[in-house]
């Protein structure tokens, strides 16, 4: 398991343990944090799962993808630590990691 910390927007933190393997986004949303809405299951195609990927750890995931860059230009709150977090994928390099969701998701 690993240890990710969600800020939510209300500014409870929540530290959740996260499965190798499953996406910010699953443990988000099995874990019922406030604000990742996910409407769209992981497809990529809604932008509810925007999440902002404090440094260090967003230096020690791969950086967006063309298509998530183009999901996250049609968002609100968006700055340059922003990520879909249907897009990434948990693994050892995120023990500890701080994620922050915005106030809003539209």
């Amino acid at each position: 398991m690993v240890r990710i910390e969600f800020v939510t927007p209300s500014g409870e933190v929540r530290q959740v343990e996260a499965q190798e393997g499953e996406t910010l986004m699953q443990a988000a949303v099995r874990h019922q944090i406030e604000g990742i809405e996910a409407a769209c299951g992981g497809s990529m195609s809604c932008g509810t799962c925007h999440a902002w990927v404090l440094a260090p750890w967003k230096e020690r995931i791969a950086a967006p993808q063309t298509g998530e860059r183009e999901i996250l230009d049609f968002g609100v709150h968006i700055r340059a630590d922003s990520r879909l977090t249907c897009q990434i994928d948990v693994s050892a390099a995120l023990e500890g990691a701080r994620i922050e969701v915005p106030p809003s998701q539209s």
